[in-house]
């Protein structure tokens, strides 16, 4: 049975690699995640995947209209940045001396986990 851990965390960078926003006038989008959702292997990521939901008026919380929010994307469409290098990066792990697992840059080596 696969486990449901995922490499991107809450606060990683990351560059969207595939999808409708992947590119925006040339340039590749990239933004922090807000919310992981390792069921459904699924990321939230600030300012990608906008979208519109019309939302009634509720009498304690909100008044209603069409609020924006960002919408869950695909795990596999993007990738990790590392906060070392700057580069978009695959992860891999190692283990450190106390036993904790530690994710690591494939292509600097440094520790991604800090």
């Amino acid at each position: 049975m696969p486990t449901n851990t995922l490499q991107i965390r809450t606060n990683d960078e990351v560059l969207v690699i595939t999808g409708k926003d992947r590119s925006f006038q040339g340039h590749q989008r990239r933004g922090r995640v807000i919310g992981v959702l390792p069921k459904e292997q699924r990321v939230l990521v600030e300012g990608i995947n906008i979208m519109k939901r019309a939302v009634r008026q509720s009498q304690k919380v909100r008044q209603g209209g069409i609020i924006e929010g960002p919408g869950p994307i695909h795990v596999s469409n993007v990738m990790l940045i590392c906060p070392n290098c700057n580069e978009p990066t695959r992860v891999g792990y190692r283990r450190k001396e106390d036993g904790s697992k530690v994710r690591v840059c494939k292509k600097c080596g440094q520790d991604i986990d800090e």
